[in-house]
């Protein structure tokens, strides 16, 4: 067990499997990256398109005890477009719960996962996949039918497919999941929450959401509280928004 572990493959089939599988030989906080994800995928099953040579793939590994675990994607957001401020001095906004835009394109995408390991599976830990676009070029957008999708290089970050893609898989590890994870282990999403409202890109739009028992909601959304649940004002009054696809009216393609 190593603390901080940050293992780099070639290639992989994904690194969430790959870090389930080697779950155990991480310490609290490590990650595996690779540049070539050959059966990787996102939210709801959704296909993550490969890019050899020109995205980064990365998990990270969370063997901590969590009071709020279903609010980490939000944090995991943060963590991402944090980095990427300070590696390229981007601003990324937050599509909820946790795509990241620039300049209205999708740059980023990040599906978390609990996992069960130990004796008798009574350990639980979680995986933060995150997919990063760095250098793809639009033809790629074009072919995968992602005409919202973009890249860094794409809109106008020095991209070093080089040196790139290790220096954010550490400093994601390092600063962006293992100093945040001394506060969100204990108090949750709460202390991050101003911080996120002002990257969200939801509030103040109006959106479409699914309903639990089938169907569609719309109305605005107003606020996000402190369990990570969008606030929506609906026809019917406020409705608290925890899961399914989130659709936002007039965030795609705007600079």
């Amino acid at each position: 067990m190593s603390l901080n572990e940050v293992r780099y493959l070639p290639e992989c089939d994904s690194t969430n499997l790959y870090a389930k599988a080697h779950f155990e030989e991480f310490g609290p906080v490590g990650a595996v990256y690779t540049t070539s994800q050959t059966a990787g995928r996102g939210r709801r099953g959704h296909a993550w398109e490969n890019a050899p040579g020109q995205a980064l793939y990365c998990t990270v590994v969370i063997r901590e005890d969590l009071v709020q675990p279903e609010a980490l994607p939000l944090l995991a957001s943060l963590a991402v477009a944090e980095q990427l401020r300070l590696r390229y001095g981007v601003q990324c906004r937050i599509k909820w719960p946790n795509d990241l835009l620039l300049n209205g394109k999708k740059i980023a995408g990040i599906l978390c996962e609990s996992v069960s390991y130990g004796f008798q599976n009574q350990g639980r830990g979680y995986l933060c996949g995150i997919g990063i676009n760095l250098a793809q070029p639009r033809a790629y957008f074009e072919a995968a039918g992602l005409p919202y999708g973009s890249s860094l290089a794409l809109e106008g970050a020095a991209v070093d497919l080089e040196q790139d893609p290790e220096i954010l898989a550490e400093a994601l590890t390092d600063f962006g999941f293992d100093r945040a994870l001394y506060a969100f282990a204990r108090e949750g999403f709460a202390p991050f929450r101003e911080a996120y409202k002002a990257a969200c890109v939801n509030l103040g739009r109006r959106v479409t959401f699914a309903l639990p028992g089938g169907g569609q909601g719309a109305g605005v959304a107003r606020d996000i509280d402190e369990g990570g649940r969008l606030i929506v004002q609906t026809d019917g009054g406020e409705r608290q928004v925890f899961t399914g696809e989130v659709s936002v009216g007039g965030i795609y393609g705007a600079v």
